[in-house]
């Protein structure tokens, strides 16, 4: 496995050879900083810790700041492992979009964009209750009956209701990288990603 972290930036496009046009998502990806090196002796598996993003002075604890001196390196505001990284990386070093090539599939992790209480016909795709006649007066986007009358008497664990949307980890699997732009440690992945503009996300391969 191989990875960095990164921020998502926005949503562009680009024009495939053939004169298709392809919605992509700019991540900048890295550079990321090798922070620990994991093996089967000294912790029973193998791993890197890589870290992104600049941490205030202010913020970071003695505890960071002895870690981080390890690795020679100021304290990060984000940190992820990955087990049995396929990269020969030593504690320190730097990882860049270099480590992907153009037209490689690659996954991506990220938070969702939370939506608030939301009702069972946003969140659950219900159709509501049906028309306004025999007496219904604003129940188009009512869920309907919820529960067993007297056997259980009580709503079931599980039942698809009102509730909090969005702000879930999600993980899509099989993007394309469409372009890598070195220079400014851009990656274009074909299609869209989880999360706001600026939110944390995870490529890996």
């Amino acid at each position: 496995m191989k990875g960095l972290i990164g921020k998502k930036i926005g949503m562009t496009s680009v024009f495939t050879p053939d004169g298709k046009q392809l919605a992509c998502t700019i991540i900048e990806a890295g550079p990321c900083i090798v922070t620990q090196v994991k093996t089967t002796e000294s912790d029973g598996y193998n791993a890197h810790q890589i870290s992104f993003g600049e941490k205030k002075e202010r913020h970071v604890l003695a505890s960071e700041k002895n870690h981080f001196a390890k690795s020679n390196t100021t304290a990060k505001q984000f940190i992820r492992e990955f087990r049995n990284f396929s990269l020969e990386k030593n504690l320190g070093e730097a990882l860049t979009v270099d480590i992907f090539t153009e037209g490689e599939i690659v996954d991506v992790v990220g938070t969702s964009k939370g939506k608030g209480f939301q009702g069972v016909v946003k969140r659950h795709h219900f159709h509501g209750v049906g028309g306004q006649s025999h007496g219904q007066h604003d129940r188009s986007r009512a869920p309907g009956s919820l529960g067993n009358s007297s056997d259980a008497a009580r709503v079931m664990k599980g039942m698809k209701m009102a509730g909090r949307m969005g702000g879930d980890r999600v993980k899509l699997k099989g993007l394309k990288v469409v372009k890598i732009f070195a220079e400014k440690n851009y990656l274009l992945i074909a299609g869209s990603v989880p999360g706001h503009n600026g939110s944390i996300v995870y490529v890996q391969k």
